[in-house]
């Protein structure tokens, strides 16, 4: 713990001799007799800690950041994420805004030993988590936890939020110049459960794996899975280690796919300069992109391959399902199969109606159906939902001049990803999204206050030279 304790005081002096400017720069304002912060950040996962950490070395202080989970349980890592490891390589970085002593790998060499980082291959999953709550603490970001976004209604040149403890007590009146949406991989809809599984199963035998769900009970009943993405592998595999008899797993595909297009997407230009590309371009790529999906990791399909009563069925879209003699049926191309719970592992459907944050307005933000239309070779109706976002991923007016206050609501989550690249809630991005995303919302406080500005420079009189014959 030396070492650690070491690191410490070294980033403590890092972040000293890098403190340039210092100076508070944002005009403090008030609305209604109350103080109005400068950004409020939803989500205390990782991205909203990077950006928060940001945000204060840009000498912006008045801000606040909220997440609805306790401390300790934010973000997916100890909560849906079954993973073993992270899918991304060991030696990223990016929360650390480049700073050495911050990063993943100055963490884990102090904590257990540079032998020991040298023989890691890919980070665990629960040693992530443990890097991002102790991130948290050395910079002592200042987050409200067990606090819940409710509503979001502009009001003048400002946004009016209400806050909702999550014990259930009283709501709370805040007033912000800008919101960041840090609110991961569901921020921009919902989790998905095909209306086949929603309509014809009782709610107690299925379960979407984004739900909080104790793999205990599973054990000794025969499971089905639906989906075949890296993270239904994953809960397969939990859920035969915790005793299932039996887990099968169903895709649509005839194969799992064996290219992983985000190996290709990690290099600076891209993750860089993607949001910079046209629209023509941008989509292309991210059709491309989709068309792979992301394949589980080789160690993901050792896991589940340990098992002899694990059974993968490619090419078996469920085609009816329901209830019979107390067990779950579905009908497949290959026949038809019983299970006593069902796990659906089938992502996110992006739609910002199903926000509530969002509801009062989402009518007034443009997707990209409202700004781009592909050629038929490329047309995708899932990647049409998506917002389409601004450089600094503020939402855009569908109508100009309709909803002017969207250019101050940032979407710092995975729905940002047609728009923005690897970003938002993807470690990979984080480098760069994360400064592009704070220096929009700098440009942005700095440009509605240059009357201010000017004001201040105009009367600014602070003599240098005191009592000096040559200085006027």
């Amino acid at each position: 713990m030396s070492s650690l304790r070491d690191l410490e005081t070294r980033i403590a002096r890092d972040l000293s001799i890098t403190d340039y400017p210092a100076r508070s720069w944002v005009p403090a304002r008030r609305y209604r007799d109350e103080p109005v912060l400068d950004v409020l950040i939803v989500g205390a996962g990782q991205g909203g800690l990077a950006v928060t950490f940001h945000l204060l070395r840009e000498s912006v202080g008045n801000i606040m950041l909220i997440d609805q989970r306790k401390q300790g349980e934010e973000g997916p890592w100890t909560n849906f994420a079954r993973m073993m490891t992270l899918r991304t390589p060991k030696y990223l970085t990016g929360p650390d805004l480049g700073i050495p002593s911050l990063t993943p790998r100055a963490w884990y060499e102090a904590k257990y030993g540079a032998e020991a980082w040298d023989r890691l291959d890919k980070i665990p999953r629960e040693t992530w988590h443990d890097y991002i709550g102790w991130y948290r603490s050395v910079l002592k970001l200042p987050v409200r936890n067990e606090i819940r976004l409710t509503r979001i209604v502009p009001v003048d040149d400002l946004f009016e939020v209400t806050l909702m403890p999550t014990d259930g007590g009283g709501e709370e009146t805040r007033y912000a110049r800008k919101v960041v949406l840090a609110t991961g991989t569901e921020g921009s809809g919902r989790w998905s459960i095909p209306p086949l599984v929603e309509e014809k199963l009782p709610r107690d035998r299925y379960a979407h794996t984004a739900q909080p769900l104790d793999f205990n009970d599973l054990a000794g009943k025969k499971i089905g899975v639906l989906g075949a993405g890296a993270s239904a592998f994953d809960n397969a595999a939990t859920a035969l280690e915790h005793g299932a008899t039996e887990v099968s797993l169903f895709a649509r595909r005839q194969s799992i796919p064996a290219i992983n297009p985000f190996r290709w997407m990690e290099f600076s230009g891209f993750l860089h300069h993607f949001a910079d590309l046209n629209d023509v371009q941008r989509w292309e790529a991210m059709v491309k992109v989709y068309s792979f999906n992301q394949p589980p990791p080789r160690d993901t399909l050792d896991r589940v391959r340990r098992f002899p009563n694990f059974r993968l069925h490619l090419g078996s879209p469920w085609i009816e399902a329901g209830m019979e003699a107390g067990r779950v049926w579905a009908k497949t191309p290959d026949g038809r199969h019983e299970f006593d719970f069902v796990l659906v592992c089938t992502g996110t459907e992006v739609d910002l109606a199903r926000r509530p944050e969002l509801a009062g307005f989402s009518q007034h933000i443009a997707l990209w159906r409202d700004r781009y239309t592909p050629p038929p070779e490329l047309a995708h109706p899932k990647l049409t939902a998506h917002p389409y976002l601004g450089s600094a991923f503020q939402f855009i007016e569908k109508v100009p001049g309709t909803a002017p206050f969207l250019k101050n609501l940032h979407n710092f989550t995975f729905g940002a990803t047609p728009s923005m690249g690897l970003s938002g809630a993807s470690i990979s991005g984080m480098k760069f999204g994360v400064p592009r995303l704070v220096q929009g919302i700098t440009r942005d406080l700095f440009r509605a206050d240059a009357a201010l500005h000017q004001a201040s420079l105009a009367a600014y009189d602070v003599r240098e030279l005191v009592d000096d014959p040559w200085a006027s």
